[in-house]
Parts: structure tokens; C-alpha cells; sequence
């Protein structure tokens, strides 16, 4: 069950009931693509960083392990130690980011494995039996993410064909949660919006996706290469047509700014590799910007990365001995930034709802951007 707990104007703080518990929104799901983060981040670290939710990708856990045997484990959850929300991505975003190795057919997708080079199909049922094996807690479903630059007529036939998977991911997973060895008979399915920068296909999309009452609606296929501008101007467009009352995810997005953009726009789910790749080389993000620890400035500066940050490494280690890790390869000092990045995301987030129950978001929001603003681009200082 969603429930709205207050509104300012489009922006919502929200609370969607799973099987496995609870999640508070805006949220941001950390992503851990085969069942990990990367950056040697354990499940017990994801607790103490406040993390709800976790995102892995049904592609990947389909060619390695094999999806059945994450079954025979008893289900993601089991498998990796976790027992909060997970939200599986349906794959369909290797159709977009696989496109050398692959074949749209109105069946489904034929890949080539990245890994092996072996032939695997899959189309919308292949998807919901993979997620169903995996057990997560949201199932995406199966769509095509076209390509930003592809030519209109195209991305109105892919979108199409994405509406016509919708249906048969649909009546999929409602035939396996009845299946008395279904694994989570409870598995919510999250439709997704595609269209490119084109508002009339969006909107057109989401009228027809939102009649078929979803447990949530994702919008898809940004964060691909358009500009910001795009991206707002598309999610003014199209969110005032997806139900208020379920959620509402941009998938693959973003920066911090783009975050509290999307949060105004009515955006209460969010997943991004930002935090970890950029953690992985040394960037790590602060409230004075994003710093990149292997700036010879940092060699003796034994302050945390962020004075007052509560996160393990900012807990108990220098800004120097990290960059002394990073210098030397060390494992731990590029797991040590991702920690770090994750809880910055994940604090922001708690600052969002924060401001958003006490009703002063626009001032919140404006307050941060201003401060970015005054940074070099993008977050950067040096």
C-alpha cells in the first residue's frame, strides 16, 4: 500500500508497504547491479548507512549465477543477506546499452551474452519468471529504452511494442503469484514510461499505462545523453499524467541536483552508479562539493572527508591516509569513498523528507542549489 503523508505542491513524502517492510519516500536505491554494491560493500554496511532499498539487475543475475540458482538459494533475499526491500530492473535496459549484441524481435530480445558470447532470449514472460525466481520485492517490467537520438517514428513503434510487453508482463506475473511455489507471492510490478524527449509519445504512454492500474509507474529512457533542460522539461510534461497515488521512479538518475529537481517535479524513487563509480576513483561528494581525494592538497590533511559526516569512514579516518589508500591501490580506501558517497546520498534523502514534513522544501531546495551553484561545475571543487 503507497500512502501520501504530505504534499507540496507536486512533491510528495510517501510510504509504500512491502513484504519486506516498509519504505519511506523520496528514497534512493543504492545500486548493487549483481547483488553487491561494488566497492566491497556488504549488506551489514548498507544497514549502517541508513540504506532501504536495494537495486540488482535481472540480466546480469540471469547470465551469472543463473537465476535458478538464486532459487535453489531461497530468493534474492537469502542469497545476498538481505532482508529489506529489493527492486530488480527488468533488463530491458541491456536492450538500450547491449545494442551491438542484440536482436528486437516483437517476441522479445535475442542477446549475446557479454560475458560468454552464448545466445540467450528474453522477452516480457522470460523477465517476470527471472524476477519471480529472484524473488525481489518490485519487478520492473520489460521494456525497450530507445536510443535519445533515434528518429521519432521509431521511437513511436518501440513504444508501442513496449505498451503491447506491458500487458504480457502483466498477465505473467499475475499466473506466477498465484503459483503455490512462487517464491514472493507478494511481488509488486513497476511499469515504465518511454517516449525519448518527445512529450506528446510520453504523455500518450502514460495515459494508456496508467489504465492499467500498476502497483508503481517508472519514467525510463532519460539520464541516456539528453541535457537537463530535456530531462525537466519531459518530467513537467509527463508526471502530471502517471497516478498520484502510487510511485513514482526515474530510473538512472542523478546528481544531487537532479534529485531535488525531480523531488519537485512529484519524483519519489531514484536509483544512480554516481555515488559508487565516482567513490571507486576517489571523487567523494561533500555539502561544499565533490572532492577528489587524489589531489596532492589532501597529502597531510588529516581532517574527515566531511567535517561532521557521520559515515564509517568520516568516523575514523583522514582525508590523508584515504588519499594514501587510493595512491597505493588499496581496497579500502575505494571502499571506504563509496561508503562515504552512499550515506551522502542517503542522508540527502533523509533531508528531503525531513524538509518535506515540515512543509519548507522550496526553501530546502533553493538553499542547496544555491550553494552548488557557487561551486565549479558540477559539483567539483578542488
Amino acid at each position: 500500500m503507497y500512502k501520501i503523508k504530505k504534499l507540496q505542491g507536486r512533491a510528495k513524502r510517501a510510504s509504500l508497504e512491502t513484504v519486506h517492510g516498509t519504505i519511506e519516500t523520496p528514497v534512493f536505491m543504492n545500486v548493487g547491479t549483481a547483488a553487491a554494491i561494488k566497492g566491497a560493500v556488504s549488506t551489514q554496511d548498507l544497514k549502517e548507512i541508513g540504506t532501504q532499498v536495494q537495486l540488482s539487475n535481472t540480466y546480469h543475475l540471469h547470465v551469472r549465477p543463473g537465476d535458478d540458482v538464486i532459487r535453489q538459494m531461497g530468493g534474492l533475499h537469502a542469497f545476498m543477506a538481505w532482508d529489506r526491500p529489493i527492486l530488480t530492473d527488468s533488463g530491458g535496459f541491456q536492450v538500450f546499452s547491449l545494442a551491438s549484441l542484440r536482436r528486437i524481435k516483437e517476441e522479445g530480445v535475442y542477446f549475446q551474452s557479454h560475458i560468454d558470447g552464448r545466445r540467450i532470449f528474453m522477452g516480457p514472460e522470460e523477465s517476470m519468471q527471472i524476477q519471480s525466481n529472484l524473488a525481489s520485492t518490485i519487478a520492473m517490467a520489460f521494456d525497450e529504452c530507445p536510443s535519445g537520438i533515434a528518429e521519432k517514428d521509431y521511437i513511436q513503434r518501440s513504444v508501442e511494442r513496449t505498451t503491447r510487453w506491458l500487458v504480457r508482463c502483466k498477465d505473467e506475473m499475475a499466473r506466477l503469484n498465484q503459483k503455490i511455489d512462487t517464491k514472493n507471492r507478494e511481488q509488486l510490478l513497476f511499469g515504465i514510461n518511454q517516449g525519448a524527449i518527445y512529450e506528446d509519445i510520453r504523455i500518450q504512454h502514460a495515459q494508456e499505462i496508467t489504465g492499467m492500474d500498476l502497483d508503481g509507474y517508472a519514467v525510463g529512457g532519460l539520464s541516456v545523453g539528453e541535457s537537463h533542460e530535456d530531462m525537466y522539461r519531459i518530467l513537467d510534461a509527463v508526471v502530471p499524467h502517471l497516478p498520484q497515488d502510487r510511485p513514482t521512479y526515474l530510473m538512472g538518475v542523478g546528481t544531487p541536483a537532479n534529485i531535488l529537481e525531480a523531488v519537485e517535479r512529484g519524483v519519489d524513487f531514484f536509483d544512480c552508479v554516481y555515488p559508487s563509480r565516482n567513490g571507486r576513483h576517489g571523487h567523494v561528494y561533500t555539502s561544499q562539493g565533490k572532492r577528489n581525494l587524489f589531489n596532492a592538497r589532501y597529502t597531510t590533511d588529516d581532517r574527515p572527508i566531511e567535517e561532521g559526516c557521520g559515515c564509517p569512514a568520516c568516523r575514523h579516518y583522514s582525508r590523508a591516509y584515504i588519499r594514501h589508500l587510493l595512491k597505493a591501490k588499496e581496497m579500502l580506501g575505494m571502499r571506504l569513498c563509496v561508503l562515504h558517497n552512499l550515506y551522502f546520498y542517503n542522508h540527502l534523502m533523509e533531508e528531503i523528507r525531513e524538509a518535506l514534513e515540515e512543509e519548507c522544501f522550496d526553501s530546502y531546495k533553493k538553499s542547496k542549489l544555491a550553494s552548488m551553484k557557487q561551486l565549479q561545475k558540477g559539483w567539483e571543487i578542488n
